[in-house]
């Protein structure tokens, strides 16, 4: 209750609005106008509607997450909710090929990573660890990593992460490099760790891009939406380059220039070219040689160059063109291209390994100056640290078990169990979108997609137009609709004028992509029947 002198103050606050105190019910003090003329108050009109929101956020576009998945997790909720609809429906499932999520389509985690996990956040298992069956080599990992974590998992570590986990990330890209003995080669203290690989390209980008000034990226056209999308939040521009469907989605130095070209013509500022090898969502991978002429490119024509690499464990074919890094070939090709700058990433969350939710990454510069990789550190600061325990999974995943140690036999069977149904799958999937009308694919040499293009029937298209989508979310809808299967339209990842692509993940394990695969070819049927 308010006491009487706070009643008193209230009274003479609210007499030069025109208020009185009309009087006390129950605990409730009840006001009214003193003043016929008073009017009422306007109703206060909501601050934050989508005309209020920044230009910027709302033409930001994110397909992989956009229609198609808020329309499946529909359709899941309403499955699990409605028992009538369930039972009638044709399918009781979602099955998300929308993202490269591995571990909820059923991939199995690496044993020795979850026990080493396991022990770091919550040490008390320790002392009883081979009680728990965890091998011993798992054991000393997880004292020496506690060692060099102060205060545990649970506290803060340094906003470029934890010196132990950088450390081993730069010995780990001198081993893949073929320089391990060459200390100089990887510098921890040019590693920044990050909460998966995409916050440490959009930290990249805003050190690029100055708002509405004209600064362009360059980004491959099909490219994965965190570049257009970024870009596009920062006030930049997208100067898109095409990939060759016709060449294995191959690139070639006259549709760089042709892009650069017309970016300038444009009066825009190319900064950057973007690289995603493999490709995500084509699943190209680059040639030594391809490397080399974008090196050259980047070179003389004054770009930084961001090498996407964290598809670089999901080469399918090592025998022809296996996976190498830009930072690799730019040292081996001399000291003229030395001051190129150059930004590599790496993801805990692709390759074999498919951690999603640990969400651990890293950003390594070459060749950047000193004064900007600061500010990037104070941009890092920003959000203070990266998760630590995905910290932890990054230091294992660049040094699993050695051979000889106990848990190597069991990390080389399973790495390579996943590693050689990925490539089955890939190669399942691919087979089997050509053998489906007006559907081609290229072969999917590394990554976790599949990018068909389909030739839609002219009804389908004019149907999509009726309805203001593009026909090849159309296409994308109907198909979750029918099956539960969720894929992504490739206008969300860009594509040549005319034609109508979609990526598919070729995750769900082999057994049911088989099924998956079967209920795709006769929706497909179908479809191409209903529009014909």
């Amino acid at each position: 209750r308010l006491q009487e002198e706070e009643i008193l103050l209230w009274r003479m606050a609210l007499s030069r609005i025109g208020l009185s105190v009309l009087g006390r019910s129950g605990k409730k003090t009840v006001f009214a106008s003193s003043s016929a003329a008073v009017a009422a108050p306007a109703q206060r009109r909501s601050l934050l509607t989508r005309a209020d929101l920044p230009t910027h956020v709302v033409n930001t576009q994110y397909a992989v997450r956009g229609t198609l998945v808020l329309r499946a997790l529909q359709l899941e909720k309403k499955l699990k909710e409605d028992k009538s609809f369930a039972a009638s429906n044709p399918f009781q499932r979602i099955t998300y090929c929308n993202i490269g999520n591995p571990q909820e389509l059923g991939q199995i985690p690496i044993s020795f990573f979850r026990q080493v996990l396991s022990l770091v956040e919550n040490p008390a298992l320790i002392p009883n660890a081979h009680q728990l069956s965890i091998p011993s080599d798992a054991v000393a990992r997880a004292k020496y990593l506690l060692e060099n974590i102060s205060g545990g998992t649970g506290a803060y570590s340094n906003s470029a992460g934890l010196e132990v986990v950088r450390e081993e990330v730069a010995k780990f890209i001198a081993r893949r490099d073929g320089r391990p003995n060459d200390k100089s080669y990887s510098d921890p203290n040019n590693i920044f760790l990050s909460d998966g690989a995409s916050p440490s390209v959009q930290r990249c980008l805003q050190l690029l891009i100055r708002p509405n000034s004209g600064d362009a990226i360059m980004i491959p056209i099909p490219q994965y939406p965190l570049y257009s999308a970024t870009i596009t939040l920062l006030g930049g521009s997208q100067a898109e380059y095409y990939l060759d469907e016709s060449r294995g989605w191959g690139m070639t130095p006259a549709e760089l220039q042709r892009s650069y070209d017309a970016a300038k013509a444009a009066g825009k500022n190319p900064k950057a070219l973007a690289v995603i090898n493999p490709g995500n969502p084509t699943g190209q991978c680059l040639s030594k040689e391809d490397i080399r002429g974008i090196i050259e490119f980047a070179h003389s024509r004054g770009l930084v160059l961001m090498a996407d690499e964290v598809y670089q464990e999901n080469v399918y074919i090592k025998d022809r063109r296996p996976f190498v890094s830009f930072k690799s070939v730019k040292h081996e090709m001399g000291p003229k291209y030395a001051n190129l700058e150059l930004m590599s990433f790496h993801s805990v969350s692709k390759g074999f390994v498919g951690e999603c939710g640990k969400r651990a990454g890293y950003v390594e510069f070459d060749g950047i100056a000193e004064e900007v990789k600061e500010q990037y550190y104070k941009l890092a600061s920003i959000n203070l640290c990266p998760n630590v325990l995905g910290q932890v999974l990054l230091s294992l995943m660049v040094r699993p078990p050695a051979q000889g140690e106990p848990s190597h036999e069991l990390y080389v069977r399973q790495r390579d169990a996943i590693y050689n149904s990925l490539m089955r799958r890939a190669q399942l999937v691919t087979s089997t979108m050509n053998t489906m009308e007006g559907v081609t694919c290229n072969e999917a040499e590394g990554a976790m997609y599949a990018f068909p293009q389909i030739t839609l029937p002219p009804k389908a298209i004019e149907t999509a137009k009726a309805r203001n989508i593009a026909p090849d979310l159309l296409y994308c809808l109907e198909l979750l609709d029918s099956t539960g299967i969720c894929v992504v339209p490739g206008s969300g990842f860009g594509q040549r004028e005319g034609t109508f692509h979609f990526r598919t993940t070729f995750l769900p394990q082999e057994e049911q992509l088989k099924s998956v695969l079967g209920n795709f070819k006769k929706f497909h049927a179908d479809f191409m029947n209903r529009y014909k």
